[in-house]
């Protein structure tokens, strides 16, 4: 788990937005195919939730240390 946050990390803001653009898409169709029956890997859901938490807490890490320097 911890590659997964030091590869996150390595991320552009650029590209940590596109991505998480990507995962709530997958997360709507997920929720979609639930309601539907038609879930193949009902774990997944899990696992994109937790995706999204992780470059959530990270955009939020690096907004919170960018005010203090504009601060200055």
């Amino acid at each position: 788990m911890a590659t997964k946050t030091e590869d996150m990390r390595a991320k552009t803001d650029d590209q940590l937005s596109q991505q998480l653009d990507e995962l709530k898409k997958e997360q709507f169709n997920l929720r979609f195919q639930a309601a539907t029956n038609q879930l193949e890997r009902p774990a997944r859901i899990k696992e994109v939730r937790r995706e999204i938490a992780r470059i959530q807490t990270l955009q939020g890490e690096r907004a919170k240390s960018a005010k203090p320097a504009a601060a200055k």
